[in-house]
């Protein structure tokens, strides 16, 4: 639910996309490259696997490698060895490519609007949003002409007052709680407006920490490699305001750097973030100010259209308190700073090019190790999806997405279920009562698939064909003034929160729903005309990741009505704990580098889908080829071509610094370590006749289940 529509997705596996559902509840999942239909094979474009007879990419494999060692390398190694990872890409998977492919599709159809002047309606939208941020010279021209009301509206800030309004101005839809984690906000406090924890049948209002530049608490209070860090922020932040024309820059970034350390202190860590229960605080209006004093939460609420708003979701209370004694406490001048730079931080991409220069040395190079910025295209279609996308997606569904994909698609969930309602019965550990209300859970999924049945309206979204930031403002405000009138109105359950052309997956638990867009449903990640046992070991896995999802550590926390209510028995719910333990030591064991490893517990709720979702998966293929005769296919049986279909849906490579981060802040693990859950499996040490004193074998007493 990115508000915004900042498409969400892993660090590792695609950069700019992501990922998650956060600490195991709603989440975006990247999906694997895998299985395309028996066709003659072109010579291959670079970074792209040659794939074999039935879609599989067999040069990709290091044979020399035994699977029972390593099973990322033996299904990747060669991939791996051979794939550069882009200069505008801090990484790159099989995820990436079909996000490339969706890009250039896009591409497409907003060229065709922006190409003609005869288009009307929301094609002329998309036309003039693309034309205004491709406009370099315009853009150039206005220098900061366009930033200067609002700072203007800064400079003239004189009272705590003034300042509590115009932190409220900067409040928008702009976080998602449970599908992207790994987000930060620059902005001090980050909204998202969701059904409410206890009544699924009225929406709330979350109230999110936020305020920092670099993307977690860590960065400005750890030592090591983050203190050169804190020095090249510090260093951006006085460029940023050189560039702008402020006088004394190196002060002000001392102080900037300073006074967001201080806001780091107060911050919830990413598990305390991802931990349902800490979230769920209940605060009126009036609690702020007894909770949280040193802010004008009066004026505040009222600058963001929320003075009528009586009662909040505090999710970081400590945060939230701490920021607010900031504003109370730190000069007003050291904030006029702070609110001018992320402004003009935050608007870099469409002002003149030593700006998006500058931001981009920053956030892409020095953060993430990116050498190079993306193509302006690129950067255009980022923007017109994140303002208008579900207005480009409208086209791209007739285009791209067909009814016999849809309709296969369809048939896959509803294996997956009847495999996962099976494993329910199977379990040894559950009482039948707790089994029943998982069941009814499974039985009450609602599946989006390909397109939302409901569009979003925006006919009220002023678009200018010369005006690229004024573009990008009021396509925030419009998101944010689209969510918080919501509030008082009854839940519906027909947003999709993301794109039909993203290339992800998402669980929401607070619905339970699943949602999964188009552009993800097609090779190489999933062929209706494909073999089976790719098509099953990898959309079929995704699915199934998703499906498990709604009984992950966080998931297992929410009713078949999306309500945060405790429906396990206490015997149950300790062997499930057991479990989730025993899966996040088991995490904690992988170390990409010698002094930074995976965080099982930051990870848990993603690992346990992974876990469940690959066994789900493998019991729906194994109940689709019953009564079918057992084909070898270049000299691969079918469970080995579908672990192995999973595998290379995992394939990925991360440049050092992304990968780091990624450790910090990610709730999924890297790839090559999603991969090895398969150690979980008792049918891949059967396929692979996997035997002891491999290195990843693990006895069957210590393989994890929990589904």
């Amino acid at each position: 639910m990115s508000l915004p529509r900042r498409l969400p997705v892993p660090a590792l596996l695609a950069g700019a996309l992501a990922v998650v559902i956060a600490g195991a509840c709603s989440r975006s999942e990247p999906t694997p490259a895998v299985a395309t239909t028996p066709v003659a094979t072109p010579a291959p474009e670079a970074g792209k696997p040659t794939l074999g007879a039935f879609g599989f990419d067999t040069a990709g494999m290091d044979r020399s490698v035994m699977p029972g060692d390593n099973f990322f390398n033996y299904a990747n190694g060669q991939w791996v060895a051979k794939t550069e990872i882009p200069a505008d890409r801090s990484s790159y998977s099989s995820f990436t490519a079909l996000t490339e492919k969706a890009a250039e599709r896009t591409r497409a159809i907003i060229d065709e609007s922006a190409s003609d002047k005869s288009v009307t309606g929301e094609a002329r939208k998309i036309g003039d949003f693309y034309n205004a941020f491709m406009d370099e010279a315009g853009i150039e021209a206005k220098g900061l002409a366009p930033m200067r009301a609002e700072l203007d509206a800064i400079a003239a800030i004189n009272d705590k007052a003034a300042l509590a309004s115009a932190i409220g101005k900067t409040l928008r839809a702009d976080v998602d709680l449970l599908n992207n984690t790994d987000y930060y906000t620059d902005r001090l406090f980050g909204l998202w407006v969701a059904q409410d924890l206890d009544k699924p049948t009225q929406y709330s209002p979350y109230l999110l920490q936020g305020g920092l530049g670099m993307p977690d608490r860590d960065f400005y209070l750890e030592g090591g490699r983050f203190t050169e860090l804190r020095k090249q922020y510090q260093a951006h932040i006085a460029k940023v305001l050189e560039l702008a024309g402020i006088t004394d820059g190196a002060a002000r970034a001392s102080r900037i750097v300073a006074l967001e350390t201080a806001i780091a202190r107060s911050h919830a860590s990413q598990e305390e973030t991802n931990d349902i229960k800490k979230g769920a605080n209940y605060w009126s209006r009036a609690d702020f100010s007894s909770k949280a004093p040193g802010l004008d939460w009066a004026a505040f609420f009222e600058a963001a259209g929320l003075g009528k708003q009586d009662s909040f979701v505090a999710w970081q209370p400590k945060a939230i308190a701490g920021i607010s004694a900031l504003a109370g406490s730190q000069p007003i001048e050291t904030w006029k700073d702070y609110l001018a730079f992320h402004a003009l931080d935050r608007a870099a991409s469409l002002l003149p090019k030593a700006f998006a220069d500058e931001n981009f040395a920053f956030h892409g190079t020095t953060l993430n190790g990116t050498p190079e910025q993306s193509p302006r295209w690129k950067r255009a279609v980022g923007a017109v999806n994140t303002g208008i996308g579900e207005a480009v997606g409208k086209i791209y569904v007739q285009r791209h997405f067909s009814a016999q994909t849809k309709a296969r698609a369809d048939e896959l969930v509803a294996n997956l279920v009847a495999a996962f309602d099976k494993r329910i019965d199977k379990l040894d550990w559950m009482d039948p009562a707790t089994k029943s209300r998982a069941k009814a859970k499974l039985a009450g999924m609602k599946v989006g698939m390909g397109y939302p049945d409901v569009w979003i309206d925006y006919s009220a979204l002023q678009v200018s064909a010369d005006d690229a930031l004024g573009n990008s403002q009021r396509a925030a405000e419009f998101e944010y003034q689209r969510n918080i009138a919501k509030l008082g109105t009854p839940v519906e359950h027909t947003e999709w929160y993301l794109l039909p052309q993203e290339v992800n997956a998402m669980n929401l638990p607070l619905e339970n729903r699943l949602i999964f867009p188009a552009a993800i449903l097609e090779a190489p990640f999933f062929d209706p005309n494909a073999d089976d046992a790719i098509n099953y070991g990898a959309i079929g896995t995704v699915i199934g990741h998703e499906i498990s999802h709604s009984f992950d550590s966080s998931g297992a926390l929410f009713d078949e009505t999306g309500r945060l209510a405790n429906w396990w028995t206490p015997e149950d719910f300790k062997s499930f704990e057991k479990a989730c333990a025993e899966l996040a030591a088991q995490y904690d064991q992988y170390k990409p580098f010698p002094d930074a490893a995976v965080n099982g517990k930051l990870t848990l709720g993603e690992n346990i889908a992974d876990v469940a979702g690959l066994a789900t998966a493998y019991d729906a293929y194994t109940l689709s080829r019953e009564g079918k005769p057992s084909v070898t296919l270049e000299g691969m049986t079918p469970d080995q071509r579908f672990f192995l279909g999973f595998a290379q849906a995992f394939r990925a490579k991360a440049r050092d610094a992304a990968l780091r981060n990624s450790l910090m802040t990610n709730v999924h693990s890297p790839g090559m370590y999603r991969t090895e859950t398969v150690r979980n499996q008792d049918a891949w040490y059967a396929a692979f006749d996997v035997k002891p004193g491999q290195a990843r074998y693990l006895p069957p007493n210590k393989r994890v289940h929990v589904w």
